[in-house]
């Protein structure tokens, strides 16, 4: 991996992490097209660069993180499902992400549900995180789990679980931001320990990529949450939902054609 793929990569996470389109599936047309061989450093990276995206959250709320203890115990509460079953399916969810397919396949079934999810729950009573009950706040982490399976998007799974406890798009879309900071600390964490306990070691030059590409995925997620959240208020998911079909066919359409998808 040099320079402008990392740069590309760390573009692709900032714009995807927080939108419900699944990262995931565009990092593996990305990296296909650019041909990054699948190598502990890389696949190091496309986690790490996760951190940059966490201290956009951190940043653009950086007051509801003070506000109160009881914030911290709903995202653990939130949290406690996925690190269960994180641990639990740890190599089932290895092997599901060396399947192209299934990222494929979740990406259009995703898409066809938010073309609709809109219309499926009744009017929104909860409209700030303060108002999410514990018991409502672990029915999103169960949702979260979802996100797993590749190609699900960890933000669609947890902004439609958000919606279907009556929280508004807003607040489901904000709270989902929240729980992505625990999520993909603990993920990276894991992913760091597995990667010195395989022992691989990051050279000075790939630590000069990993930095800068984190301060770039920091730039970009900052303003797509910004955006996402008016664009969302104002048009729903049906565009989220028409493109995540688009990219599954395509990605489809490239695996019948004899392309060899690498999964980073």
């Amino acid at each position: 991996m040099n320079l402008i793929q990392a740069i590309i990569l760390a573009v692709i996470e900032g714009l995807t992490e927080f939108l419900p389109v699944s990262s995931t599936g565009h990092m593996i047309l990305a990296s296909s097209y650019m041909g990054i061989a699948s190598d502990p450093f890389v696949k190091l990276f496309t986690i790490v660069i996760q951190l940059g995206a966490i201290l956009s959250v951190v940043v653009l709320y950086f007051k509801r993180f003070f506000r109160s203890l009881e914030f911290y115990y709903k995202l653990i509460v939130a949290f406690i499902p996925a690190a269960i079953f994180g641990v639990l399916l740890s190599d089932k969810i290895d092997e599901l992400l060396e399947s192209p397919m299934t990222v494929a396949i979740s990406l259009v079934i995703g898409g066809f549900i938010l073309l609709f999810v809109d219309k499926w729950f009744g009017e929104a009573k909860i409209q700030d995180e303060e108002d999410i009950s514990y018991g409502t706040a672990l029915k999103i982490g169960f949702f979260q789990c979802l996100a797993m399976i590749p190609g699900t998007s960890r933000s669609a799974a947890t902004i439609v679980g958000g919606m279907s406890q009556k929280l508004s798009r807003k607040a489901a879309a904000e709270f989902s931001f929240f729980l992505a900071v625990p999520t993909m600390f603990a993920a990276t964490a894991k992913k760091l320990l597995d990667f010195y306990k395989d022992g691989n070691t990051v050279t000075g030059d790939q630590m000069q990529i990993l930095l800068f590409a984190n301060v770039i995925a920091f730039v970009v997620a900052l303003l797509a949450i910004k955006t996402f959240i008016g664009f969302l208020n104002k048009n729903g998911f049906k565009l989220f939902g028409w493109y995540r079909i688009i990219a599954g066919v395509i990605i489809i359409l490239l695996i019948y054609s004899g392309h060899d998808l690498q999964i980073i």
